[in-house]
């Protein structure tokens, strides 16, 4: 291992988003395992630096490996498809509209069964989004158009977390 790997190098998993996330997990834990800063305390405070290093690089590399989002983000950089996402905010305009009509109705809804439904229709929407994010990454190998998807994915994401918040406002009870 190198700590200038890439993320699937260093967890020896193909580059691919379609992962199981048992497998990263389990991986994380061996990796974890091997490079804990406590199984160095004993060989000096150089090689507990060393540790700490291969032990933040590893924690890094799970995250993005771990969130299906971070993970397609992550492969379409790699691939020559920046994300961009701060710069490039262009969607199309099905997306758009569906944003909008999203809103609208988060706005209008008067309670929290309202905003369940809502938060039900965007995770539906996110999780076909993603599996057309895998199928663009692993079988087209089209990374631009992925990287786009992922843009959208990232509004979704954004818009996912101000659902959260409605909820939240209606019924702090409510468990997500």
């Amino acid at each position: 291992m190198k700590l200038d790997d890439d993320d699937f190098t260093l967890f020896g998993l193909p580059e691919r988003h379609a992962l199981d996330r048992a497998e990263v997990d389990a991986r994380w834990r061996q990796l974890q395992a091997e490079v804990h800063p406590d199984r160095f305390a004993g060989d000096g405070a150089a090689a507990q630096r060393i540790a700490m290093q291969w032990a933040v690089r590893v924690n890094e590399a799970y995250q993005r490996l771990k969130d299906p989002l971070r993970r397609a983000a992550y492969l379409c950089e790699r691939r020559g498809a920046a994300i961009q996402a701060h710069d490039n905010t262009a969607m199309p305009a099905a997306f758009l509209m569906q944003q909008m009509q999203w809103r609208e109705a988060l706005e209008e809804a008067a309670d929290a069964a309202a905003v369940a439904g809502l938060e039900a229709e965007v995770v539906a929407a996110e999780r076909t989004m993603l599996a057309d994010v895998a199928r663009l990454l692993d079988e087209a190998g089209d990374a631009p158009a992925a990287a786009a998807q992922v843009r959208a994915l990232m509004f979704l994401n954004r818009f996912r977390q101000d659902i959260g918040r409605r909820l939240d406002t209606l019924d702090p009870t409510h468990i997500r």
